[in-house]
């Protein structure tokens, strides 16, 4: 049955490739077909659907649920109605082939009840547009005919799945329905035919509301989006002020979008009661929440008014949340996980969207996005009428859901933190960034060159980005640090890292080498300590800035007074921004390594052969010697460095801060006192 996966994976990817058909992990693609039992050598009718929590864009085999046919059909007879149909959840569990492959989710029932060897059930803005009109069922009819069957809103589940089977056979002329409320679901013979029948009810959707839509169906224009740079200046210092308020319950990452639709529609007059009536298909509001949160101020309104504003919002949404969760929840809801916002509108600027991580917050941006896509399509042709509040609740807190939560894996200890690593790409501050991602957290990677293909490295722009920054500039710090709140929504961590070393004798140092050295660590360290700590006040939950000082701080070695004097600047910088921002929650704490040969740009551009010519050792053996004066006789390398940040910053030493740990394997002389 190689042919039969190798065929419903290529469709699911291309069907899901194309944001037109459906949104991230959104939907599911199937196909049926037999297979010979290895316990009987009889061949076995089966189901190979998408599984749960996939995404159809990047499918691959592994996530594909494996259910035998008979098993599934068979729990018709035993299905104890409605009320109870979240029982049968459990149930495809004893229905599974082999291992069975990825967790079945809940279209399950509808993939292998419906009488076709290949179905697919997909979220398309246009055919959500129609399923969410005041009169989707009319114009259904009017845009398809009997090609494509209405189906009246029920959540997803057994029934859902058996009412479409019925339907199915009897329209033996339907190629598939519009779910009200919700989506599409299609279904063929062959992988091709139901393929192209899931694009010809989107496509004729498209068709039908371009050419029976009114213009602007959001209304005239009232604000006009300000002009970029100002738009996003603005967004940059929001940013840090809404991803403090959206981790009220819980640390969240940010994500910034400005994207025309998105300006568009918070342009317009109706943008207001339109959002108020939140998204209506399930994976739209599991992912934007029930209704975003929406500033109700004009684009030129003084920025110190929109953040005043904005905290009133704030507290209001979290009132009408916890309002909503008592006017539906019941004894056996799970508890409320969390009243903050995870959409936030701000007309004229944008929409900034947060999530646990931050391919979860671009999601829901993108879910939104789609929103805006289905009110635009059913306002166009009709009225937009989303599915009820308490069917909303039914699924935001339905039991299910919760497991599918639950099952997600612990998260890392740097999970929900953005970090800023100055001198980033290379060396110590490369090995940092690396370690940071690896614990959960989103980089921003400054450096003096582009480190861009250090970032993709490391994962992209869900992970990690890159800005080009000299730390001796205040304005191109300040761009780091807005660079940062665009792109994560704010800025937890911030690793002092930049530096570099002229190796020489008092007489022979030139005041051209103390102020060059001077400039980056000690005049660096203190403006990006600076920005760093002004928005994390502004965000208001606390944050952690590391510096990468030296021995050399503690330690008087020969030849050696510019790096010397510059690094102690940056020793006592810890212990005096310690003391002033502790009671902002920001704890300040240093690294003091020895010197780090290995990967070291300092060493690599000329610091490695003077100070190997001050100890009268070959360069090449300067990392041994560092090693054989040391307690423990060992080397170190960045990595160490790395991990001596991580255990700062990992949550162990939560009450630690004006504190150096010494990364030098022992020397004896730069013993803190």
């Amino acid at each position: 049955m190689g042919r039969v996966i190798e065929e419903l994976i290529a469709r699911a990817n291309r069907l899901g490739s194309d944001p037109r058909n459906t949104n991230y992990a959104g939907g599911n693609t199937s196909a049926k077909g037999s297979e010979l039992d290895p316990v009987t050598g009889q061949p076995v009718e089966l189901l190979w659907v998408k599984g749960s929590g996939g995404d159809l864009g990047t499918l691959t085999e592994a996530g594909l649920a494996v259910l035998r046919l008979d098993r599934l059909r068979a729990l018709v007879d035993v299905y104890p109605g409605v009320e109870r149909e979240d029982e049968m959840v459990a149930a495809f569990d004893y229905c599974l082939h082999g291992r069975g492959g990825a967790a079945p989710s809940i279209d399950t029932a509808m993939h292998g009840l419906v009488d076709a060897a290949h179905v697919d059930h997909l979220h398309p803005d246009s055919g959500i547009a129609l399923a969410t009109a005041a009169d989707g069922q009319k114009l259904t009819e009017q845009c398809f005919g009997d090609r494509v069957v209405w189906v009246p809103w029920r959540r997803p589940g057994f029934q859902l799945g058996l009412d479409i089977a019925a339907i199915k056979a009897e329209n033996p002329r339907a190629i598939g329905c519009i779910l009200g409320g919700h989506g599409i679901t299609a279904w063929g013979d062959t992988s091709d035919e139901a393929e192209a029948h899931s694009l010809e009810i989107i496509r004729t959707a498209e068709r039908f509301l371009a050419e029976h839509g009114r213009p602007e169906p959001f209304g005239p224009v009232v604000h006009e989006p300000l002009p970029e740079a100002e738009r996003r200046a603005r967004a940059a210092v929001l940013a840090p002020v809404l991803r403090g308020l959206a981790s009220t319950d819980r640390r969240q990452i940010g994500h910034f979008t400005d994207s025309d639709v998105v300006l568009d529609f918070l342009s317009r007059k109706e943008h207001p009661r339109l959002a108020a009536l939140g998204t209506s298909c399930p994976d739209h509001f599991l992912r934007t929440k029930v209704r975003p949160l929406v500033v109700d101020l004009p684009p030129t309104a003084p920025l110190d008014a929109v953040i005043e504003r904005v905290r009133e919002l704030h507290a209001e949404y979290r009132e009408e949340y916890r309002a909503y969760y008592e006017r539906h929840s019941t004894v056996d809801s799970p508890p409320m996980r969390g009243a903050d916002p995870a959409i936030v509108l701000v007309p004229g600027v944008g929409m900034f969207s947060f999530g646990a991580d931050a391919q979860t917050a671009r999601v829901a941006g993108e879910f939104y996005v789609n929103a805006i896509n289905v009110m635009r399509g059913a306002e166009a042709v009709s009225s937009y009428a989303p599915i009820d509040e308490s069917e909303k609740f039914r699924i935001e807190y339905w039991s299910l859901e919760e497991a599918k939560l639950q099952r997600r894996p612990k998260p890392k200890p740097l999970a929900t933190r953005v970090a800023l690593v100055t001198g980033g790409g290379s060396g110590i501050g490369k090995a940092i960034a690396r370690r940071l991602v690896a614990e959960g957290a989103c980089v921003v990677v400054a450096d003096l060159q582009d480190a861009s293909e250090l970032a993709g490295e490391l994962g992209g722009p869900d992970k990690a980005v890159s800005v080009v920054a000299d730390v001796t500039d205040e304005e191109q710090i300040a761009a780091a640090v807005r660079a940062a709140a665009l792109a994560f929504g704010g800025l937890d961590l911030v690793v002092n890292n930049a530096g570099l070393s002229i190796s020489k004798p008092l007489l022979e140092t030139s005041v051209r080498d103390w102020e060059l050295q001077h400039d980056v660590m000690a005049r660096g360290s203190f403006l990006v300590s600076r920005e760093a700590a002004r928005l994390m006040i502004a965000q208001g939950i606390g944050g952690d800035i590391v510096y990468i000082a030296s021995k050399n701080g503690v330690f008087a070695g020969p030849n050696n007074i510019a790096y010397g004097a510059a690094k102690a600047d940056q020793a006592h910088q810890v212990r005096l921004l310690a003391a002033e921002l502790g009671e902002h929650g920001i704890r300040v704490n240093g690294v003091n390594p020895d010197g780090v040969v290995q990967g070291s740009g300092i060493f690599a551009g000329g610091w490695g052969a003077q100070r190997a010519a001050v100890y009268g050792v070959p360069e090449e053996e300067l990392g041994a010697f560092y090693a054989k004066r040391t307690l423990l006789k060992r080397e170190v390398l960045p990595e160490h460095v790395a991990n001596a940040v991580f255990a700062l910053t990992g949550g162990e030493l939560s009450h630690t801060t004006g504190l150096h740990v010494p990364v030098d394997a022992g020397v004896a002389a730069a013993f803190l006192r």
